[in-house]
């Protein structure tokens, strides 16, 4: 950094430093503890200002300065030699060194300090106040602070989403090598979200970010050669890309163990997604807790396990978790016994690793035939924790377990097996069990099955195969918990940020992201899309998730082909969707749309039989399809009736009787109409 620069820098800093520093010292200490997340979103709303007003005026000053430093230089030289110049040189150097060192430290300690409250933060306060240090941090240049103010500009953290600004730090950032800044680049130019829309730019911008390390950039780029978006279909290329991810998550689940991640539909309908399952409702954890003070050892088991890994949208808190598995195990649950046992041998706050302790619950809990607890004595004694190493009793211990149905034993075994820990390899008992492990979702089992059809190890080779596999792998990493916050974003109406936070992880090949941001582009109340793009996107994603296996998607794509949204209308097009989601996944909604297709002969051959069997089996697929197929029926016969009788009875009156022209297009409707109301009047009639 050039000495002027810096020097103007140092001011500015100092200058913004001071002014914080005068106003805590007549702020009392009360008032600290109860500042609003709003005060803290302004301050930091004012120091991201800051940044970008400081980064320009920085840049300006470097033109300026590199012209009157060759000025400079040759006046020197002139004047008073070499030998002075090359000691104005050095004590320069040293004092620019010095200056930029102190400078840098400040804003890694800032950085630190906000990543501490980061993480022992609970509410959202506590959170907004952490982004007080990292917007302190990034006008002091720390890269890694202004990734995380760009970044919370951009999915609206707090409320403070401001894209044309993420897309400036971005920008600034990519210029600095940030490998984060170039996969949120690609990611914008991908969707058209405040920059050009321009998947040849994101493809450069992901790649360049793979190249940094980027793990989302490798997981999108894995996603897009598997499918063939924008590059051509490659199956050992995106094998490539989802093992790299795989590999490193992997890595971080055999530290510790996996949290689930609740993927919520909002294609749901709006009564079960306010009481959805995998988001506990506040008054239900309320009801549980009262029911677990009162002594209900099963809820006391379930609200120590949700504590204990964070699930249903409540925090991870180990006093918590280990208060209710206490309360359990008094009450002789065994499975609160294993629990305890776990906690102690990984170690926590609420309980520092003890071996002795852990033994001592998975030995109570194995007594009682606890399938966690014979597997958490097979642990300790696989790696000899408190005891020596022993594989023939971790051997003894996993199988009682895995006959028990328990999917972590399952997986004991097979890596037992499958690296010849105490056993001799055997490829095809490690296939095995590593397979009844993966039915229960264990994601280390299916990383190693992943390896194994990888490399054709103990079964026949299959890149297709494996790269499924290392996807749901990659699919636990720690970005996934976007789908909790896109969640209630969506719940506070904050739709734009939702969007954002869906929209990134479709993009890396999420099917539930894919369908929910189509969903919400669908209602058209995003406001960072222009109108006439909401639609194309929408048919876009819903698309990507009906490869993906979502039925649902399927019919939307059907639906937006019939009636135009985003394309242009093509009823042979819509049929063949439906006719997909109806022979595939039995959907009673795309039997119902194409019994109504064939009844009218939309883009198919009419067919009045095909038709009312279509619609029997719709109402025999869903209970909810009764009353529409039971009017759909009723029009038809009628209709028919009316045409069989006009056929035979009035032939010449026929010619010029059309219901299309006396009655207009909907007459299907007014025939419904008048059926309902005679029935009402006989139903009247008969009551009366």
């Amino acid at each position: 950094m050039k000495p002027l620069s810096l020097l103007i820098e140092i001011l500015i800093i100092l200058g913004v430093i001071i002014k914080n520093i005068e106003a805590e010292k007549h702020n009392k200490k009360q008032k600290e503890r109860n500042v609003t997340t709003q005060v803290s979103v302004n301050e930091v709303k004012r120091l991201l200002s800051h940044i970008l007003e400081r980064r320009k005026l920085i840049k300006v000053i470097y033109q300026r300065e590199n012209a009157l430093g060759k000025k400079k230089i040759q006046r020197k030289l002139r004047i008073r030699g070499i030998q002075n110049k090359d000691l104005s040189k050095r004590n320069k150097k040293h004092l620019r060194k010095q200056a930029k060192k102190n400078f840098t430290d400040e804003g890694d300690q800032l950085f630190k300090m906000g990543i501490k409250i980061l993480q022992q933060s609970k509410s959202q306060k506590q959170k907004a106040e952490a982004y007080v240090f990292f917007a302190k941090a990034a006008n002091m240049g720390n890269l890694k602070a202004m990734e995380k103010m760009a970044d919370a500009l951009l999915f609206g953290n707090f409320g403070m989403q401001n894209i044309t600004a993420a897309i400036q730090l971005y920008e600034s950032l990519a210029k600095e090598g940030s490998y984060k800044a170039q996969n949120a680049l690609g990611f914008l130019s991908s969707y058209g979200i405040g920059m050009e829309y321009n998947q040849a730019k994101a493809l450069i911008y992901y790649t360049f970010g793979s190249a940094g390390g980027s793990m989302m950039s490798q997981m999108i780029l894995g996603y897009r050669y598997l499918s063939g978006i924008n590059v051509l279909q490659n199956c050992e290329v995106a094998l490539n890309h989802y093992k790299k991810v795989a590999d490193y998550i992997a890595d971080k689940l055999e530290k510790s163990e996996s949290i689930p991640v609740e993927k919520v539909r909002l294609t749901e309908r709006p009564e079960n997604l306010s009481s959805n399952s995998e988001i506990l409702d506040w008054d239900i954890y309320q009801y549980y807790k009262f029911l677990a003070e009162r002594g209900d050892v099963q809820i006391q088991v379930s609200l120590g396990q949700l504590h204990l890994i964070g699930r249903k949208g409540l925090d991870q808190d180990y006093y918590k978790a280990l208060y209710y598995f206490l309360k359990a195990a008094k009450a002789g649950s065994a499975n609160a016994m294993a629990f305890i046992g776990k906690m102690y041998l990984e170690g926590n706050a609420a309980a520092p690793q003890n071996n002795a302790t852990a033994f001592k619950y998975f030995s109570m809990a194995a007594s009682k035939g606890n399938a966690i607890g014979l597997h958490g004595l097979g642990l300790l004694y696989f790696y000899g924790k408190g005891v020596p190493v022993n594989y023939a009793e971790a051997l003894k211990y996993f199988q009682k377990a895995a006959e028990k149905g328990w999917p972590n034993a399952q997986f004991q075994l097979g890596f037992m097996y499958y690296s010849g820990s105490g056993v001799w390899k055997d490829y095809k008992l490690a296939f095995k069990y590593f397979y009844l492990a993966s039915q229960s979702g264990q994601p280390l089992a299916i990383y190693y099955l992943a390896e194994m059809y990888a490399t054709g190890t103990g079964v026949l080779r299959s890149c297709r195969t494996a790269v499924e596999l290392y996807k749901g792998v990659c699919e636990l990493g720690h970005w996934a918990e976007k789908f909790l916050t896109a969640y209630f974003a969506y719940k506070d109406g904050d739709i734009d940020s939702s969007l954002v936070q869906y929209a990134l992880l479709a993009e890396m090949g999420y099917e539930v992201a894919q369908s929910n941001s189509a969903f919400i582009l669908e209602s058209k109340k995003v406001k960072i899309l222009e109108k006439e793009k909401m639609y194309p996107m929408a048919l876009l994603l819903w698309n990507r998730a009906a490869i993906q296996g979502n039925a649902f998607a399927r019919v939307k794509i059907g639906d937006y082909h019939y009636y135009g949204y985003g394309t242009k209308k093509d009823y042979q097009t819509a049929a063949t969707h439906y006719s997909i989601a109806a022979d595939k996944y039995h959907s009673a909604q795309a039997m119902f749309n194409l019994a109504y297709m064939y009844e009218h002969g939309l883009g198919i051959a009419k067919d009045i039989h095909l038709a009312r069997r279509l619609y029997d089996m719709a109402a025999q697929t869903s209970p909810d399809a009764h009353i529409p197929v039971f009017f759909a029926l009723m029009k038809l016969e009628t209709v028919h009736l009316l045409q069989d009788i006009l056929f035979f009875k009035f032939t010449m009156c026929w010619k010029w009787m059309k219901l299309d022209n006396t009655l207009g297009p909907y007459w299907d409707l007014f025939v419904i109409g008048l059926i309902v109301a005679v029935l009402i009047f006989l139903l009247r009639n008969r009551y009366g």
